[in-house]
């Protein structure tokens, strides 16, 4: 796992909850997983999605903006921003808008290794908390014949996830290999995250089962 930080420092407030600005289910998934009470605010925002941008700088952006959306509305809690998304060298690639792309991306993935990489924002307003990191994870694809992709397919809806792929469901079919945080692929780096709140204190609040 690697991972770069801005960092604030440990904090003395008080949170009963997380929040996640994020319609994800599998982000939520992952939060209830890891035992955190959360509720869920999507932010309603534009993510940047340019695929010549730098994918750290894209993903912390997207991250902060929905973090920050939600906190300037809630600024007594603790918001959590999260963006993911797959680049190939120097290629990001996000959501596919139709089939046929999704169909080229998992063609463009064949065969080779890819990063993906989660952005993740902590943002309390009056709790003192703001801060961005990144997290990477670099994932190895078999090589694909579009039979291979259809088959695929058939399991796995692309069209809502980077990369026209999730590695949650069927990935026998198409990754060879994973270097880094499952979860980080899914969408949310929760060893990262349990770490962080530890380092700040907070994850004793945030604990669903004390």
């Amino acid at each position: 796992m690697n991972a770069s930080t801005t960092d604030s420092t440990a904090t003395g407030a008080k949170f009963d909850h997380l929040v996640l600005a994020s319609a994800s289910p599998r982000r939520s998934y992952l939060l209830e997983q890891l035992g955190l009470r959360f509720e869920v605010c999507p932010a309603d925002v534009e993510e940047h999605e340019e695929p010549t941008s730098c994918p750290r700088e894209t993903v912390l952006h997207n991250a902060r903006i929905k973090a920050e959306h939600v906190a300037a509305q809630r600024p007594d809690e603790l918001i959590l921003g999260s963006d993911t998304t797959v680049a190939l060298e120097d290629e990001v690639l996000h959501k596919p808008p139709t089939m046929e792309d999704a169909y080229a991306m998992l063609a463009k993935l064949s065969g080779r290794t890819h990063t993906v990489y989660t952005g993740v924002c902590l943002r309390s307003v009056n709790g003192g908390v703001d801060e961005a990191h990144f997290v990477t994870s670099e994932v190895t694809f078999h090589p694909l014949r579009r039979d291979d992709m259809a088959r695929y397919f058939e399991i796995v809806n692309p069209l809502d996830k980077a990369g026209a792929y999730g590695i949650q469901e069927g990935r026998e079919l198409i990754i060879a290999g994973l270097n880094g945080s499952l979860n980080n692929v899914m969408g949310l780096p929760t060893e990262f995250l349990r770490e962080r709140l530890e380092q700040l204190g907070l994850w004793s609040q945030l604990e669903a089962a004390q």
